[in-house]
């Protein structure tokens, strides 16, 4: 098992050995939800109601169902692993590290606090620097949606932004020297419900 997982983190060029990774999933399972979920639980009797009346099922977790947290417990390990600490992103950008903390503390880089100290998504950056329009775009992000839920948005392929004639990720697209406010129009509304 460890040398299939090593060859599939190898394959998807992060950089870890199996046990750390499995340690990350660990991590990332424990912090996401309890075992066994009961729905209901989470909800006042009234919003249950409702919730029930418009056909949301909100049974509890069954043991014989797949487990609905896999997926996303491993996009946080990979996504964990493949972001940058700040000493990291400090020399690629040759800046001192208090620079990139001041970065962040403007809101013109992105990034989480864990344990060992801030790790910021790779996304966000080139081979020589950060992604053009990027504090354009930051500053549109609402404050409420996860780093997970911008990373993939950033790494989505959106209708609105074509580069020969194929729907581009924002990323391609300011990469390729897009307009960032046609990312704003986008990031702007992540997570409202249409």
């Amino acid at each position: 098992m460890t040398m299939a997982l090593e060859n599939v983190l190898a394959k998807a060029g992060l950089r870890v050995d199996a046990t750390e990774f499995l340690t990350l999933v660990e991590d990332a399972a424990r912090r996401l939800s309890p075992l066994a979920p009961n729905p209901a639980e989470f909800f006042p009797s009234d919003t249950r109601a409702a919730l029930t009346d418009v056909g949301l099922d909100l049974s509890p977790y069954e043991e014989d169902e797949a487990d609905f947290r896999a997926r996303t417990v491993a996009a946080h390990a990979v996504f964990a692993e493949s972001s940058l600490t700040a000493n990291e992103v400090a020399k690629n950008l040759g800046v001192d590290r208090s620079r990139v903390r001041h970065k962040l503390s403007e809101g013109r880089l992105t990034g989480w606090k864990d344990q060992s100290g801030w790790r910021l998504p790779s996304w966000q950056f080139t081979g020589s620097g950060v992604l053009p329009g990027l504090e354009v775009v930051l500053a549109a992000v609402p404050a409420d949606q996860p780093a997970l839920v911008v990373a993939a948005f950033m790494s989505t392929p959106q209708e609105d932004l074509v580069i020969n004639e194929r729907p581009a990720t924002p990323r391609q697209w300011l990469l390729a020297g897009g307009d960032p406010e046609a990312v704003v129009a986008l990031v702007e509304v992540l997570g409202t419900p249409f």
